[in-house]
């Protein structure tokens, strides 16, 4: 594989990453003000953590994305690529259930599924490049944890999230 080909691989998969980000940060333009408005657990975090720390989740999972490519290509890679794309999907989908649509329990259900298919990316990751799976146990913790985050809210906003 050509050093041309890596880099716009890398852009690539970086690019695929923050659009799932954009995607999700649509629904969450008022994400701050709702979010504070909603009863929370003594361990919530303060609404301004969440950026920071997604974006850096987001660009390690484009780079580990972009170290599971390098290892043959969309042909030799497609099924954990393929599973890395659909937890994309359901991860910029969560957003639009919690914010944009105040869906508690569909929310809830949307993170359990994206957290397997994390599990499952992690595991397919790891097979292909130990690096490729190993970027991603950050973002399995921070699932992990809002997941957590995600029942805690819902069953103590029932009115607000349904």
């Amino acid at each position: 594989m050509t050093y041309a080909k890596q880099i716009l691989g890398l852009v690539g998969w970086l690019l695929l990453s923050f659009v799932a980000a954009a995607i999700g940060a649509v629904a969450s333009v008022q994400a701050a003000d709702f979010y504070q408005q909603l009863a929370q657990p003594s361990w919530a975090p303060p609404s301004s953590v969440f950026g920071p720390v997604w974006s850096v989740l987001y660009a390690l999972m484009g780079i580990a994305a972009w170290l599971a490519w390098r290892e043959g290509g969309w042909r030799r890679q497609r099924g954990v690529l393929a599973l890395f794309v659909i937890q994309l999907m359901l991860n910029a989908l969560w957003s639009w259930l919690f914010f944009g649509w105040h869906r508690g329990a569909l929310a809830f259900a949307d993170i359990v599924v994206l957290w397997l298919l994390i599990v499952a990316t992690v595991l397919g990751f790891w097979r292909v490049r130990a690096l490729a799976g190993a970027l991603l146990l950050p973002y399995l913790g921070w699932v992990s944890f809002a997941s957590v985050l995600n029942f805690a809210v819902w069953h103590l906003n029932p009115q607000i999230l349904g």
